[in-house]
């Protein structure tokens, strides 16, 4: 179980070296939407997540998350359980660079430096499937609450949507952006 840190935004524009980045294909479907319990097909790679409610304090924007894994059986036969829509998108996994930060921020964060030269941190831009053809979000999760609000937003993101139910895959899942 961990906290998942993450921020969400919309975007203005796909890079145009798209092709060049790894991604996933991913499928997803929501049992339960408070609390979110999906069932989730990650290429050839079958789990149950669990995501707890976000912090209601002021200013933090961690939730509670965990996954179990699932054999292809297990996973077909819940979603086929499911409420709402199967979730299908393509998710991209972009190298975040040191210029998401500010450089006296970074040297005082060494392992963060460290973190974004290994890709452990990056952006995750899904792009979406048929019912949501044209929708793009990207994601970016962070080690801790302080490196979140460090960030500085890449140029092609658009607007924050952190937090706005309208934008969360599970709210999807029942025809709703």
């Amino acid at each position: 179980m961990g906290i998942e840190i993450e921020k969400k935004y919309t975007v203005k524009s796909i890079p145009k070296d798209i092709d060049s980045y790894p991604y996933h294909v991913i499928e997803q479907a929501y049992l339960n939407v408070h609390p979110a319990i999906r069932v989730r097909r990650e290429d050839d790679i079958f789990y149950m997540t669990y995501k707890g409610a976000r912090s209601e304090k002021e200013g933090e924007i961690g939730q509670v998350e965990y996954n179990m894994p699932l054999d292809k059986e297990s996973y077909n036969r819940l979603a086929s359980k499911a409420e709402g829509i199967l979730i299908k998108k393509k998710r991209y996994l972009i190298p975040l660079d040191e210029e998401a930060f500010e450089r006296e921020y970074l040297d005082l964060h060494p392992d963060l430096t460290e973190s974004i030269k290994n890709g452990d941190i990056q952006i995750e831009l899904d792009v979406f499937g048929s019912p949501y053809e044209g929708v793009i979000i990207a994601e970016v999760e962070f080690p801790d609450e302080e490196s979140a609000r460090k960030f500085k937003t890449v140029e092609w993101f658009d607007k924050e949507v952190t937090g706005d139910p309208k934008y969360s895959n599970a709210q999807m899942s029942k025809g709703v952006l």
